[in-house]
């Protein structure tokens, strides 16, 4: 089975293309590194001065990955600057793959989703679909609007929705509540490299689960710039609730209600 990856070019995702790699060697990778834009706003210099674990929590996450994997695999690469490319359309129909394999890219065009492999183009989202979709980060999202019940992960069928193919397969993030920011992110992180192999190995054995999600629920789809000062201070409030309500009863119930697509 040939796979390529396309990927974001983050400690996380190379992280991820080291652990793919592993069982199943990789034809080639396209890493997408987007051009860094400096913008300094009221709201950012608010949240470095007086919410400093916001983004502590990610950049220590990065230093893990960072630390734990130095380098890509050696395999065919190309960088972009656009995953929807003609260097990347032209690189990802060179390869031929049999499945694409995609994390932490921006949303995928048209030109790249006419490409055909035989398996199909699998999405990896760090969030529960269909109920909390979209951006910057869901994690975040379910901490700051208290649905901690759905903090977890999606592997979906691609298509040119926000994190709206059918699934795959999908699953809670098990946390004990005595987590702070840092370690729910790098609990959610390793959780969703886990769920992603279980769905590779899955449709590699010429298995199929394709879970409409519009036959689960309508969910929510949440957007970056809706990402304020003030969801950021219920982020970091809603923390401290975190330990009693994963122990509650009402979490559990909040589970039991919630459907996820098991493997």
């Amino acid at each position: 089975m040939k796979i390529l990856l396309w990927i974001g070019n983050e400690p996380n995702q190379k992280a991820l293309a080291n652990k793919i790699h592993a069982p199943h060697p990789l034809a080639g990778i396209i890493t997408e590194t987007r051009p860094y834009k400096r913008n300094i706003t009221f709201s950012k210099i608010v949240e470095r001065l007086f919410l400093p674990s916001i983004a502590k929590a990610w950049w220590n996450m990065r230093e893990h990955y960072n630390n734990s994997y130095s380098n890509y695999p050696q395999v065919k690469m190309l960088d972009v600057q656009t995953i929807n490319s003609d260097e990347a359309y032209e690189f990802s129909k060179n390869i031929d793959a049999d499945l694409i394999v995609v994390s932490g890219t921006g949303l995928i065009r048209e030109k790249m989703l006419s490409l055909k492999p035989k398996i199909g183009i699998l999405n990896l989202h760090t969030g529960l679909s269909p109920y909390v979709k979209g951006g910057p980060n869901c994690t975040n999202w379910c901490i700051a609007t208290e649905q901690f019940h759905l903090i977890g992960n999606t592997v979906m069928w691609i298509d040119s929705g926000i994190d709206s193919g059918n699934i795959v397969t999908s699953e809670f993030t098990e946390l004990n509540g005595d987590e702070n920011l840092e370690q729910i992110h790098l609990k959610v992180m390793e959780h969703a490299h886990e769920l992603y192999l279980k769905a590779i190995k899955f449709v590699s054995e010429g298995k199929i689960n394709s879970v409409p999600q519009e036959s689960i629920a309508k969910g929510t789809t949440y957007y970056t710039k809706e990402w304020t000062l003030r969801r950021k201070i219920a982020l970091v409030s809603n923390l401290k609730k975190i330990n009693g309500f994963v122990r509650s009863d009402e979490f559990r119930k909040n589970k039991s209600i919630t459907r996820v697509i098991k493997l």
